[in-house]
């Protein structure tokens, strides 16, 4: 009787530690399965970032948005504090000094003074209407930095004091071939400024403006095509429309199509 009553209680705690361990050992596996579950989706968590950096560039892009650079930063933030001395009178420098500068045969201090003329002409643009001269000779020339910020000034100029810009068509022309791409960009957009302020310069820039839109390439064409022929009356907008329209069988579909929906013409046979 006594040994039935051990060998009983043996089993029961055998079935007991059985219990237990099976309760271990799946606790164990809910812990590891937990642990792996929390691994995989970090992996995921880490690898969906890593995969939507590329697209936030690429929709920063799209948006029109660039991410500058700290140096970027920290130099427009210079040149916009300088700006604002200069138009307060703080400055040492004035806007003439800085039109000098602009064109004057050191590259850094040129950059510089561009940077700072940007800044007045998005703030003031008639500010800089003393120095039209110098933006006119600064646009045709090879240094980059001078270019693209008379480039971003002269069409602006050109709505403002026209009649000052209208002064030196002679040097803007002749400038237009041996431009850089922003310079010829900002010189056609100038002599659109001018035909839109007074038909009187038509006749005076229609065939540099012809020039421009038989040269271009196609993405630029687009562009200048929506630029120019609105500026543009009469037999003068229609040659350039003719221009244009002569040019649509000889780019690619995708740039043609773009400018045939401008003109609110049909694409040839050719592309359909």
């Amino acid at each position: 009787m006594a040994s039935k009553k051990t060998t009983t209680k043996k089993t029961s705690k055998k079935a007991a530690a059985d219990t237990s361990g099976h309760r271990s050992s799946g606790a164990k596996a809910t812990t590891k399965k937990k642990t792996a579950a929390k691994k995989t989706a970090k992996k995921a968590a880490t690898k969906k970032v890593s995969e939507n950096a590329p697209a936030r560039k690429s929709a920063a892009k799209s948006n029109g948005k660039k991410v500058a650079s700290p140096e970027r930063t920290t130099k427009s933030n210079a040149a916009a504090d300088v700006a604002a001395r200069v138009l307060s009178g703080e400055e040492d420098k004035t806007i003439i000094d800085l039109g000098d500068e602009l064109i004057g045969e050191k590259k850094s201090v040129a950059a510089q003074a561009a940077r700072v003329l940007d800044e007045i002409v998005s703030e003031k643009p008639e500010a800089v209407v003393p120095i039209i001269d110098r933006f006119a000779k600064a646009i045709g020339a090879s240094a980059k930095r001078p270019a693209q910020s008379a480039a971003h000034a002269l069409p602006l100029m050109a709505r403002v004091a026209p009649a000052r810009v209208a002064r030196h068509p002679p040097r803007l022309k002749e400038s237009f071939d041996g431009a850089t791409a922003a310079g010829k960009d900002g010189l056609v957009r100038t002599f659109a400024g001018l035909c839109t302020a007074s038909v009187a310069y038509q006749k005076r820039l229609e065939d540099v403006l012809n020039k421009a839109l038989s040269e271009a390439d196609a993405k630029t064409l687009i562009a200048w095509t929506e630029v120019v022929l609105p500026a543009l009356k009469g037999e003068p907008h229609a040659r350039a429309r003719a221009t244009v329209e002569g040019r649509l069988g000889r780019i690619p579909k995708v740039h043609a199509q773009k400018i045939a929906d401008f003109l609110g013409i049909r694409l040839r046979l050719r592309y359909r």
